[in-house]
């Protein structure tokens, strides 16, 4: 009998796993099956197309070298015996400045079969021990790697211990970040090379996790509003002094800055313009302006990383690599990110069909674990009070089971002093290959679907309740009306209101000029508060004045037409870094201000019942624009 319950829970298993196996493939997708041989293929109009997989040149664990200590440094072993390439490191000085980055010595190393290895003892000590690590046995090491065709690939930093010989110690790999910040709260986040359990000091009081990790994310409660604290960690090799500054207390109507941008992806010159998928030149010199002009919090929405890979390793590398570029400021106050466009990570599909190449792609599933929105997710700490998916919606082709990806973490509000912000995604389940959105299913860039629509109408009228909220800034990664570089899409598609999303074979029932007045509706006419959208997507800067004046449709266009009670403004921030995209003739060309190539940075001024904005290159410091959004 004992033998017959095995052999029967073993049949069961056997069977769930194949049911499993068959059913994979979430609902919402359309003409994609699973071959015998386990291979993902796409059907279409008698033609086969099959997923074809593109493993990532680089990735995060093998590219960080794997530092260990040896007799006289550290040996780094990229675990490729054909990787050659260079070695750039210098010392970190964690207490020379507020906001470090390596300084880079004089020389450096080759990376010979996959390996190089820094002698501290003899080439960083007497002159060059600026950290006096002979003294204290201990120190960061930053180092650079650079394959040997120039590519800058990744920035990194290891945490030493010892005279000679020499060991590794526990390293602070990314952080630590000021996030979720509040006028009594704030999380700490940051990731060790080893599991280990952690603290962070804050001035007499010490905030310690439950158990060990190697992802940390520390609540610290009990602090008072609008005052300056420092922080120090405990748990790892070397820790510097750090600081943040708490949100006023809600409706306190404290002057204040906040800065905005987007589209940091690798940029064309060479160099740090492209650290493997982020132009961290860029980035820094944003970041620094921002600290120097004393933004209180940044918000960054879409495109942070070239991405739309095949290979979620891949991914990771190039999310460090933005993190790296930003890290010292964020250290000192948060950055709040959205998701756009080039965060995808997609199956892909190829074939030739009458000798004629096509290529499909679709957002990668399981959503759980793969998506790009789990991708994104996973690496950042952001609030958690966004819609759940669009599972519930009237087009989920099974109520009893989760079909679509999630929003955690991508679609979010938070306030600071009498201001909202609401962020959206509408890059969510994205299919990066329109023209094919009919066969396999998947959503624009571009679209809201509704789900996500009737949360932000919740949320504003939320606002709208609130009296400690003056203003309420809407972002999201696509303009509503775009001026150059992506007329063709966004919320306008060259004034063509067919394209729409699929879902299990099915076109939803709005276009998207329909779903962009809807989207205006509420944010125009059901919100007394949304001063401006904040968007990106265009590698360029400039503001729209959206009112009733504006020029909105095609000619011709049939559906009905809505009428903008009031004015708002669109703030287009694309210029972070990305390759610039020029001025292109839309009906709304003159409502279109300010519009420049440059890169910029918009720091959005908060005083009382007054919003204003200055925007400034962040390479040459000169002025761009200056405006009043609300008196």
């Amino acid at each position: 009998m004992k033998n017959h319950k095995i052999i029967s829970i073993l049949l069961s298993l056997v069977l769930f796993s194949g049911c499993f196996a068959q059913k994979n493939i979430p609902e919402v997708y359309s003409n994609i099956h699973r071959a015998k041989d386990g291979r993902l293929y796409l059907e279409w109009q008698g033609n086969k197309a099959y997923k074809v997989d593109y493993p990532a040149r680089f990735t995060l664990d093998r590219i960080m070298g794997d530092p260990t200590g040896t007799e006289t440094g550290i040996r780094f072993n990229f675990m490729d015996p054909e990787f050659t390439g260079f070695l750039y490191y210098g010392f970190i000085h964690q207490a020379d400045g507020a906001y470090p980055y390596p300084v880079y010595f004089r020389d450096f190393e080759l990376i010979m079969h996959g390996q190089a290895e820094v002698n501290i003892q003899q080439g960083l000590s007497g002159r060059y021990d600026m950290i006096d690590w002979e003294e204290t046995g201990k120190g960061v090491l930053g180092y650079r790697v650079i394959s040997q065709y120039g590519e800058f690939l990744y920035d990194g930093k290891v945490a030493f211990e010892g005279k000679g010989p020499f060991e590794t110690g526990i390293t602070l790999l990314e952080g630590p970040f000021v996030n979720l910040l509040g006028p009594d709260r704030v999380t700490i986040s940051f990731k060790t090379n080893v599991s280990c359990k952690s603290s962070v000091l804050v001035g007499d009081q010490k905030f310690s996790e439950r158990g060990r990790g190697r992802e940390h994310n520390i609540k610290i409660i009990g602090l008072n509003p609008d005052m300056d604290y420092s922080y120090t960690l405990e748990g790892v090799t070397l820790s510097g002094t750090y600081s943040f500054h708490t949100a006023p207390l809600p409706g306190s109507r404290t002057p204040f800055t906040f800065a905005y941008a987007s589209d940091s992806r690798d940029g064309q010159g060479g160099g740090e313009r492209n650290i493997f998928g982020v132009n961290a030149y860029i980035m820094k010199k944003i970041m620094a302006l921002t600290i120097q002009q004393e933004a209180r919090f940044f918000q960054f929405t879409g495109d942070l990383i070239t991405g739309y890979d095949t290979d979620k390793k891949s991914m990771e590398l190039q999310y460090a690599n933005w993190k790296r570029a930003v890290e010292p400021y964020w250290h000192h106050i948060p950055l709040y990110v959205g998701i756009g466009n080039h965060e995808a990570l997609e199956f892909m599909f190829r074939d030739t069909v009458e000798n004629v190449p096509y290529r499909m792609k679709i957002d990668q599933f399981p959503f759980e674990t793969h998506s790009m929105e789990a991708a994104y997710r996973e690496n950042f700490v952001l609030p958690e009070n966004g819609p759940e998916s669009e599972d519930g919606s009237k087009y989920d082709p099974n109520p009893e089971s989760i079909d679509f990806p999630s929003y955690k973490e991508s679609v979010y509000y938070y306030t600071y002093d009498n201001i909202g912000m609401i962020v959206l995604n509408s890059d969510y389940w994205y299919n990066s290959t329109a023209t094919f959105i009919r066969f396999s299913s998947g959503n624009l860039h571009g679209y809201i679907m509704d789900n996500q629509l009737k949360w932000l109408k919740e949320t504003l009228a939320m606002f709208e309740e609130d009296s400690n909220i003056d203003h309420v800034f809407v972002t999201m990664h696509t303009p509503a009306f775009p001026n150059g570089g992506h007329v063709k899409d966004d919320m306008w598609y060259g004034g063509k209101n067919d394209w729409r999303p699929y879902v299990a074979g099915r076109p939803v029932q709005k276009g998207i000029i329909e779903r962009r007045d809807e989207f205006l509706d509420l944010v125009v006419n059901s919100s007394s508060k949304v001063v401006a959208l904040m968007t990106g997507d265009e590698h360029n800067y400039n503001r729209v004045r959206i009112s009733e004046e504006m020029q909105r449709y095609p000619e011709p266009y049939f559906p009905p037409k809505i009428t903008l009670g009031r004015t708002i403004w669109q703030i287009n921030n694309g210029a972070a870094g990305a390759p610039y995209y020029a001025q292109e003739e839309t009906p709304w060309s003159e409502h279109v201000q300010g519009f420049t190539t440059r890169n910029a940075l918009v720091l959005v001024n908060v005083e009382g019942k007054k919003v204003s904005i200055k925007v400034i290159n962040p390479d040459t410091l000169e002025l761009i624009d200056e405006a009043v959004l609300k008196e």
